[in-house]
């Protein structure tokens, strides 16, 4: 396995670190904390960059909320200055790591994304006679600390990086992590590990997806799953065979259970493609793929907002109209023309 080193110049140079802030302030350039940092930009890269240079650099507090649709989770919004230095060793160190991930892992890599996971979703799921649909029990909160940073010291030799990384890691926010027991644990085991990163940095998009990579190898090259794929933590196997499925699903909770993880009990189910199967956000049937009736409310209450806004003239029509692009463009995955017809014709935003 090949361990990369000589890192840390590329990671710390000025040209990373502004890069890194044009990167960290898309879609965001006009919030205040952005602008207050890019009034005197240079001075707050050098200031960065000292910093990193003689390891006195501290991430700071984060700042939390919590949503509740489409389920409940706690968001983490790390400080501004902290975002460009994820952003600057994701830049240095993704790349590298990336091309040892199977082809058909879909979350937070450029140039795949949901709509190329749900054309691969598709044709699994019509060419096969059974899916087994896989999700992991609060995943994010139950991402153990000491087996993530083994996996990136196998990847990375280089030790400034890896102070930078563990630094991160330590430095993540408590979760919402569940008291769940495995092999070998005592009765405080669960206490005493350190479990959990925060969801809304891009180095815990990124961590997420290198945790999960001796797994995806694992069922790709042990399990022998011809197709098999994952988005975050959620993924399926197909297969004509339901024996090699339900022996599949025994494998793969055994394997997790190396990674500390669990497998949800509900949302883990094997069935028959025939009678649909729900992912990203659509239903795919035999013949059509609709979207689910939840991310349909979750759009029309948007679209609402967005139109409620634009009367109080906090936003214009032009915006409005820009901010519907994605959704609309999210739409026309699935089936949904008449639907899409009537939306944003009875809002006049058509």
């Amino acid at each position: 396995m090949k361990r990369y080193g000589n890192l840390w110049k590329q990671v710390i140079s000025f040209e990373n670190l502004l890069w890194a802030s044009q990167k960290a302030q898309r879609s965001k350039r006009f919030r205040n904390n952005v602008l207050e940092f890019n009034h005197a930009l240079e001075d707050n890269l050098l200031q960065l960059q000292r910093e990193l240079r003689s390891h006195s650099y501290q991430p700071g507090r984060y700042r939390t909320f919590e949503i509740f649709d489409p389920k409940p989770r706690i968001i983490s919004a790390a400080p501004y200055r902290d975002r460009v230095i994820h952003h600057a060793l994701c830049n240095v160190i993704v790349p590298l790591i990336e091309q040892t991930f199977i082809y058909d892992s879909y979350a937070n890599r450029t140039g795949f994304g949901t709509h190329r996971a749900l054309r691969r979703f598709t044709k699994f799921c019509r060419s096969n006679r059974y899916v087994l649909q896989c999700d992991i029990r609060k995943y994010f909160p139950s991402i153990d600390h000491e087996v993530l940073k083994a996996q990136l010291h196998r990847k990375i030799k280089c030790r400034e990086t890896l102070w930078l990384i563990d630094l991160i890691i330590d430095n993540s926010n408590l979760q919402e992590a569940p008291v769940v027991y495995f092999p070998g644990d005592n009765l405080l085991t669960p206490f005493l590990r350190h479990r959990g990163l925060p969801i809304g940095n891009l180095t815990s998009q990124f961590f997420a997806n290198v945790y999960l990579n001796p797994f995806d190898h694992f069922v790709k090259e042990q399990l022998k799953a011809q197709k098999y794929l994952r988005y975050v933590d959620d993924f399926a196997l197909f297969s004509d065979d339901r024996t090699f499925l339900l022996e599949a699903r025994e494998a793969i909770s055994n394997q997790l259970a190396t990674l500390r993880l669990k497998l949800h009990p509900i949302k883990t189910q094997l069935t028959e493609t025939q009678f649909g199967a729900n992912f990203v956000g659509f239903r795919v049937l035999s013949e059509r793929i609709r979207i689910r009736n939840d991310n349909l409310r979750r759009g029309r209450d948007r679209i609402k907002r967005l139109q409620r806004r634009c009367q109080q003239k906090q936003i214009s029509n032009i915006e409005v109209q820009n901010s519907l692009t994605s959704w609309r463009a999210h739409l026309n995955h699935g089936d949904t023309w008449r639907l899409q017809c009537t939306i944003f014709d009875t809002l006049n935003l058509g």
